[in-house]
């Protein structure tokens, strides 16, 4: 289980130093410490001059990263070597990105032009999550990839402010004699949101499920199963309300 072993990581054996670079930077070598650290330090400076410096110093922090970028303050990454960004990708105020992934190198990918509002995190614990291109992610959302369940949001999408989409969300429950926490993750085989989809506010995508191009799900809905395309879908569980080739 990925808490497990990041507990480990933390508490166990070796030094705290060792213990930051494995979970926090992603890399044993004192001379990618030193970078991170300093592109840290980076990450605070407010105003135009901060962002100016991020732009020219984070993009090596990264597996890749495309032309014009913006990062604005206070950005938290872990594990930024995993993750690889296309051109003008903007990443606002106070995001976090974790790719933490012992399986592969591509953990958190990023396409051309798009948009992480503010308080957005990205979080894997032995996942994958990859958004396509101009798809903007609306503040305080959060997108979660865990136990090699991924996430793959398509192009042009609209996340809205403070939707959950969760591949690998649910423990095991079946045995009595073992604490849920202890009985492992269920792969539910992840998440994918196609092209040209809207979610609305508050909206909870659920592992497991496909979202076909085209849907557009209300304000608070749950999406506990797949949807076809160009459907509208409300309420909890989401159910389809209409389509909009309809309209």
């Amino acid at each position: 289980m990925s808490e497990n072993k990041t507990h480990k990581a933390i508490t166990g054996k070796g030094s705290a130093l060792s213990k930051y670079q494995d979970v926090i930077v992603g890399d044993r070598s004192l001379l990618k410490l030193l970078y991170f650290e300093f592109c840290n330090w980076l990450g605070v400076l407010p105003g135009a001059v901060g962002m100016l410096l991020r732009q020219i110093f984070w993009p090596g922090l990264f597996g890749s990263c495309g032309r014009k970028p913006a990062f604005a303050r206070g950005i938290v990454l872990r594990h930024p070597g995993k993750m690889h960004l296309g051109n003008s990708v903007v990443i606002s105020e106070n995001c976090i990105l974790d790719a933490r992934n012992s399986s592969t190198e591509q953990v958190i990918t990023l396409e051309d032009d798009v948009i992480l509002s503010n308080n957005v995190v990205l979080s894997c614990k032995n996942g994958t999550i990859s958004i396509g291109r101009a798809t903007g992610i609306n503040s305080s959302a959060i997108i979660q990839s865990t136990n090699h369940c991924p996430v793959t949001i398509g192009a042009d999408g609209i996340i809205g402010q403070m939707s959950f989409v969760v591949g690998g969300g649910s423990y095991n429950i079946e045995r009595l004699d073992i604490p849920i926490r202890e009985q492992g993750i269920k792969n539910d085989g992840g998440v994918v949101i196609k092209e040209n989809v809207w979610l609305g506010g508050n909206v909870t995508v659920l592992g497991g499920v496909t979202i076909e191009e085209g849907c557009v799900l209300a304000a608070g809905a749950v999406v506990s199963k797949s949807l076809p395309a160009n459907s509208i879908a409300k309420g909890i569980p989401a159910q389809v309300s209409g389509n909009r080739k309809e309209l």
